[in-house]
């Protein structure tokens, strides 16, 4: 096929390069004992040495399914990560939508590669649990010994350092990691700004200004479902837009003096709840919000066909794919990403979207039955180097980028290539989500809406209020909370669908919070703020 062959043509051409930045290996075939990290580290060069290898399982991504490269092997990244470091890698890929499964029969097989990408925060009992279970490796002193460059990043962020850790104070992954703020914030308010500006209404910051939009969508522009969003994995996927102008959340947070809570057990919670259902009485919300949408497509149809003038969106799998889906159907259509709604002008957005530096999803950590410690260690090491920084994030100089003004550019054949789109060509050069650090330029949005959008969107308290996705209940508080959990969310959201479309009235209000109680919600609640009272000391 064309677009292997242009895979296949370019990274016969490139070139190795010699870098500096980690140390020699350990003799192949026999597993290296933890190092003393009393040693001081050697100097490092890469590639290592020749015949280095290694095993890897990881997920891939569906880009390259897309233009069917089944391998990392086959990409031009992973051609040119083993140039670089001398380390030829056998990749082991799961099938899409069956990670979790295969996982569980790995570690049940004992039989593990040298390196796993995996959420190791959500095995059962946590990280700890893993290590204790010997199915990964602590590596406080493999870090000391063979990860000068992430034992750097590390050193100089005490918050990311707390977040690495178990509770007992171990490291336990090369982490997946975001360099600036805005990259953290990805979804949000979305309206149509050709509609705001052909009826002169300002963006909306406030509820009130919500309502007046909507209203005005739907009596002047005659829409159908002025305000919808996905209903996707048994729930409304608003991200607490509407609910955090009153103070809570749609889920688990903390408070101002660091104190959990589940939104929906909240009092002020009703008052999220009587919003909604005032709005949906009034068609201003759309009436087949609850109708599931896994794969999105409906919420396409309703944004780019004039159904719905606002939604809460992605900025890539949202605002960049229907301006592009209209931008030769209809050019005067427009998007603007809108803040999280407050109650008072002025005020600062309670809660919205927001991920944090450590991403626990696809980081790396090294089994316990590698034989080839140090080499792994070095490996997954490189990438938080200048140079593995370099290839993770862009590619191949004068290939994927060029560099001006000390600023990396994506080239064309990136931004603007004939045959495939952005993430699809990106995603042959680079390592799309992963065990490195993503690089503050990084940025393949084609519109400046996005990039407008991810800063309004990033204006909000939600650094203060989310919980941490790194604490770690014990094996014993996990269990409990799973079970109670499971039962939790679905009452949750089978009222919460129930309020908003009025089939139970708000007065019954009392007795849904009674059931949440019954339930076990303060116990989870309990089990949270322990984990989260040990996730402050580490």
């Amino acid at each position: 096929m064309a677009k292997k062959k242009l895979c296949t043509a370019i990274s016969i051409m490139l070139g190795a390069a010699m870098l500096t930045a980690g140390c020699t290996s350990a003799p192949e075939g026999e597993k290296p004992s933890i190092p003393d990290n009393t040693q001081a580290p050697a100097t490092v060069s890469y590639p290592l040495k020749a015949g280095s290898t290694l095993t890897s399982w990881q997920t891939l991504n569906n880009n390259l399914l897309s233009v069917n490269i089944e391998n990392m092997s086959e990409t031009i990244f992973g051609q040119e990560l083993e140039k670089q470091t001398g380390v030829k890698v056998t990749y082991t890929h799961p099938p899409v939508g069956q990670t979790t499964e295969k996982f569980n029969l790995m570690v049940a097989s004992n039989e593990l590669p040298d390196v796993v990408e995996y959420t190791w925060t959500a095995y059962p009992g946590g990280p700890e649990k893993a290590i204790k279970d010997k199915v990964i490796l602590p590596l406080n002193d493999i870090i000391d010994q063979y990860a000068p460059n992430l034992k750097q990043i590390i050193e100089s962020d005490p918050e990311l350092a707390r977040q690495l850790k178990t509770d007992s104070g171990q490291y336990y992954v090369f982490p997946m990691l975001r360099e600036a703020p805005v990259q953290l914030v990805y979804e949000g308010p979305v309206l149509r700004k050709d509609w705001l500006d052909e009826l002169g209404l300002p963006v909306p910051t406030t509820i009130d200004e919500w309502y007046i939009t909507l209203k005005a969508f739907k009596e002047k522009k005659n829409v159908a479902a002025p305000f919808t969003a996905r209903y996707a994995g048994g729930k409304w996927d608003l991200e607490d837009t509407f609910i955090g102008a009153f103070q809570t959340s749609n889920g688990f947070y903390l408070d101002d003096q660091g104190k959990v809570h589940y939104g929906p057990y909240d009092p002020q919670f009703k008052d999220a709840l009587e919003l909604l259902r005032k709005w949906y009485q009034e068609g201003l919300i759309d009436k087949d919000f609850a109708i599931p949408d896994s794969d999105g497509k409906t919420l396409d149809t309703k944004i780019t066909s004039g159904i719905s003038g606002a939604t809460v969106g992605l900025i890539g799998g949202g605002i960049g794919r229907w301006l592009d889906t209209m931008k030769t159907k209809d050019p005067a259509f427009d998007l603007v990403g809108a803040p999280y709604p407050v109650l008072n002008k002025g005020e600062k957005a309670f809660i919205g979207q927001r991920d944090f530096k450590y991403n626990p999803s696809g980081s790396a950590a090294i089994s316990a039955s590698s034989k080839h410690v140090e080499t792994a260690a070095r490996w997954l090491d490189y990438a938080y180097s200048e140079e593995g920084k370099m290839l993770f994030n862009y590619g191949i100089e004068g290939e994927s980028y060029t560099v001006e003004n000390e600023v990396p550019k994506f080239t064309d054949l990136i931004l603007n290539n004939k045959d495939l789109n952005v993430q699809q060509i990106l995603s042959q050069y680079s390592k799309q989500a992963g065990p490195y650090l993503t690089d503050k330029h990084r940025n393949t949005n084609t519109y400046p809406q996005q990039d407008e959008a991810a800063q309004v969107w990033s204006d909000t308290e939600a650094v203060k209020h989310m919980l941490p996705k790194f604490i770690t209940p014990t094996p014993e508080e996990s269990a409990q909370a799973a079970k109670i959990e499971t039962d939790l969310n679905s009452y949750k959201e089978e009222m919460f669908v129930k309020f908003i479309m009025g089939k139970e009235s708000l007065d019954d209000f009392e007795k849904y919070q009674q059931q949440l109680k019954t339930i076990g919600v303060e116990k989870v609640i309990a089990i949270y703020q322990s984990a989260y009272d040990r996730y402050l000391k580490r």
